[in-house]
């Protein structure tokens, strides 16, 4: 079959529909965080590293970069800036004295658990106005999702 024909003509639909509505759903809960949480809204940057590290704490500057797509001395200046902060935490590894592991402060776990709150506020909201089918299909669509976010991820490649 050719790229034209029409399995192919569904799955690019399907490719362009998934990259907008993520990116909208993302956009959507972004904007409701930032107008009702009572903190300043961090960069993105920032965010996506407190989110890893509480996913993985203890994780080194190096696995945080691979995982976050970033570059290591971005993910080092960032760690800086949080550190000041009182966001994160270093800690010097026992045995290698030139790798240090992050970990979440008091403050940014509390942050944290707040914006993960208001999130899944918004999104539970969201899924109650929906039907029990289109509640199912998401539900059903979680282990897929996953999948497709670790093959588009370059280290699966």
């Amino acid at each position: 079959m050719t790229p034209s024909s029409a399995p192919g003509r569904d799955l690019d639909r399907v490719a362009a529909g998934l990259a907008e509505r993520v990116l909208a759903l993302h956009r959507a809960l972004d904007r409701r965080v930032a107008a009702d949480h009572p903190h300043p809204k961090l960069p993105e940057g920032q965010l996506a590293l407190l989110r890893y590290v509480a996913r993985r704490e203890g994780a080194t500057v190096r696995e945080a970069a691979e995982a976050l797509l970033m570059k290591p001395n971005n993910v080092s200046t960032l760690v800086s800036q949080m550190t000041e902060r009182g966001l994160l935490e270093r800690r010097q590894d026992g045995t290698d004295k030139r790798v240090a592991h992050l970990h979440l402060t008091a403050a940014s776990r509390g942050r944290l658990a707040e914006v993960r709150e208001l999130e899944a506020g918004y999104v539970r909201e969201a899924l109650l106005s929906l039907t029990e089918g289109e509640r199912g299909a998401l539900g059903s669509a979680l282990d897929a999702l996953d999948a497709l976010a670790n093959r588009l991820h370059p280290a699966a490649r």
